[in-house]
Parts: structure tokens; C-alpha cells; sequence
């Protein structure tokens, strides 16, 4: 509840959070914990063999012995004694999902992952009435949220791109994703030997499935102390993992990974080394598909000295030339704020 449907205070529409004389309303107190771990009491893993991960994939079964049959209330809801296991839980999970925090709690995570860390209350509102009413009716039509939040006028207004509250930090991964799509890397072997990428201090200070805990890399409400963005009561989640270290390792990866894979995984450049000759025509192509055209002249201006200082000669001159422009990009502020 904490972390993925409800949170820890009670929201109105817009994320605000409801208060009664300045002091925030919790949404759920240790009565409703208490009262729903007695409805998810029985639960067991559908097999004992240990010889593979598998059962650690498959659904959990309900075992009626060691069910909890008595009655269980929580969040305003009382499931009668002598339920059925599975059909509590999934009572118990209809009651979470109609809570009314549900569709601005998710709505503004998604925001932020997607569109921008700092969503103005009324987008928030916009994709929370969606996500409560699709317009058919339905609730939590996930294709109709993410629909309304790409299209919003506030993550498609080109006000935010010069905007100083606009947009978010790229996450590691998410740059690495999107160096290997803009130029169709592949592991023939299907090895896919990019391993851990969590070193704050050789790789990228994050990797999937390695979270540090179960609050995930960073926390939806980061602010890096002692700097502009807190001191303008913004946030910026994904700074949390984010140091001196981490920004020099990040390029020092991606430097190695750019130009030689790991492993079998390996960039396909031959496209792009078409344009290897003409620095202006390369520059623009990989600004478009890795920074979507949002490099400022000042940054092209930047990469385009860099790139005209390596000659277009030999048998690597096309390919370092192809690759700086590409190291550079991944580099600059312009990319690495998503906007």
C-alpha cells in the first residue's frame, strides 16, 4: 500500500495532499495492516522442488489450514468470517483498487517515470480522472492512462523544453536502452553479457532487478539537498543515485560499450558510418534518434568541433569519428535532461 496503490496520506485528485488544520490525513493506520494480514495468512509457494527458480514464478497457492477464517476489516471494508482464502484476497485487493488515493498515487509516479518529475497539479488531475473513468466506465484502463499522459498538452507544450521545471533526469538505464535501439545492438548468442551495472564508480549506479531496497533506485520525492532544485521546493528522483562517481563511470561505460559491446552484444553502426564524412549531417541524425533534435546549437556546436578534429581517413577515422559524436551526445546536458 505504502509503495504502489494507496501511499502514507490521503490525496485529493490532484496529488495534494488532504490535511485537517495543517496536519497531513494517513491514509491507513496499524488497525488496517493487522486486518489484512489476516486476510493474506494461507499463502504458499505451489511446489517444493528446489532444483530450478521456477517456483518462485508461478502463483502462489492457498493452503485452507493455515488460512485465517475469521473476519477481517480494513480501509472502511469487512470481509466476513468464513471466506474462502483466494476469495478474500482478491476482496481485499478489489478494496485497495477502488480506494480513492489509488488513481492520483499511480497517475503522478507515472508522470514522472514517463513525462516530467515536477507535474503541475492539474495534469495530475487530468490522468487521475482517466485512470478513475476511462470514459466507458472502466477503472484503471492502464491503455487509456498512458494514453493521456504522453498526449497531455503539459508533456507535448514546447514551452517545456525551455522550461527550468520541465522534463527529468534520465535514468542509466534507460540511456544505455537507448543507445542499443537507436542502433540495433544485438547478442547473436543471445548471451546478452551486460551483466550488473550497479558500481557507482565503473558502470552505470543502476541495474535492473538490483535495487537496494524495496523502495526501488530512488524515492518519488527526492531532492538533492543544498541545491536550486530544493531550494525551489521541486523534486528530481532519479538524483538520488547520482554523484561525482557515478557521472564519471557513466561515461567511462558507455565510452567502452560504444565502441567495442561486451561480449557478443554489439552496436550495428553501418548506417550511421554513412555519414561518418559529414560531421553537421552525422551530428544531426544522432540527435535526432538518441535526443530527439533537443541538443542546444551551443552543444552541436560543441560535438561538431570535436568530431571535425578527427579525420575522416584510415580504417578508423570514419568509425571514431562516428563514435565520438555518439559519446558526446550521451554526454551533454541537453540529452541526459529528458524533456
Amino acid at each position: 500500500m505504502q509503495l504502489f496503490t494507496l501511499g502514507l496520506y490521503q490525496l485529493n485528485p490532484d496529488g495534494s495532499i488532504k490535511t485537517n488544520a495543517g496536519t497531513p490525513l494517513e491514509t491507513y493506520g496499524p488497525t488496517d495492516v493487522s486486518g489484512l494480514a489476516r486476510v493474506f495468512t494461507g499463502l504458499n509457494l505451489a511446489s517444493s522442488v528446489s532444483t530450478t527458480p521456477d517456483r518462485y514464478r508461478v502463483p502462489l497457492v492457498m493452503t485452507a489450514s493455515q488460512h485465517e477464517s475469521g473476519a477481517s476489516t480494513f480501509l472502511g471494508t469487512t470481509i466476513p468470517a468464513g471466506t474462502e482464502g483466494m476469495a478474500a484476497i482478491n476482496l481485499a485487493l478489489d478494496a485497495i483498487f477502488a480506494h480513492p488515493n489509488v488513481p492520483p498515487f499511480i497517475s503522478k509516479q507515472l508522470i514522472q517515470r514517463l513525462v516530467t518529475s515536477n507535474p503541475s497539479p492539474a495534469y495530475i488531475g487530468r490522468v487521475s480522472a482517466v485512470f478513475a473513468n476511462n470514459g466507458a466506465g472502466v477503472r484503471g484502463d492502464m491503455k487509456a492512462v498512458i494514453r493521456a499522459i504522453l498526449l497531455d498538452t503539459e508533456a507535448r507544450d514546447t514551452a517545456a523544453l525551455t522550461s527550468t521545471t520541465a522534463g527529468k533526469l534520465r535514468e542509466p538505464v534507460a540511456r544505455l536502452v537507448g543507445w542499443a535501439r537507436a542502433f540495433s545492438a544485438t547478442s547473436p548468442s543471445n548471451a546478452w553479457a551486460i551483466g550488473d551495472t550497479s558500481s557507482s564508480s565503473s558502470r552505470l549506479a543502476q541495474s535492473i532487478g538490483h535495487s537496494a531496497t524495496v523502495f526501488n533506485f530512488f524515492r518519488p520525492g527526492y531532492a538533492p539537498p543544498n541545491t536550486a532544485i530544493a531550494n525551489a521546493g521541486l523534486v528530481a528522483p532519479e538524483f538520488q543515485i547520482t554523484n561525482e562517481l557515478s557521472v564519471v563511470a557513466y561515461i567511462n561505460y558507455m565510452q567502452a560499450l560504444i565502441a567495442n559491446g561486451t561480449g557478443d552484444f554489439k552496436a550495428d553502426y553501418t548506417t550511421i558510418l554513412t555519414l561518418a564524412a559529414d560531421s553537421q549531417a552525422l551530428i544531426d541524425e544522432i540527435n535526432l534518434v538518441l535526443a530527439n533534435g533537443q541538443l542546444s546549437s551551443a552543444t552541436v556546436a560543441a560535438i561538431k568541433a570535436a568530431v571535425d578534429s578527427i579525420a575522416n581517413t584510415g580504417a578508423s577515422g570514419p568509425s571514431n569519428r562516428v563514435m565520438t559524436a555518439i559519446l558526446l551526445t550521451m554526454a551533454s546536458p541537453d540529452y541526459l535532461t529528458f524533456k
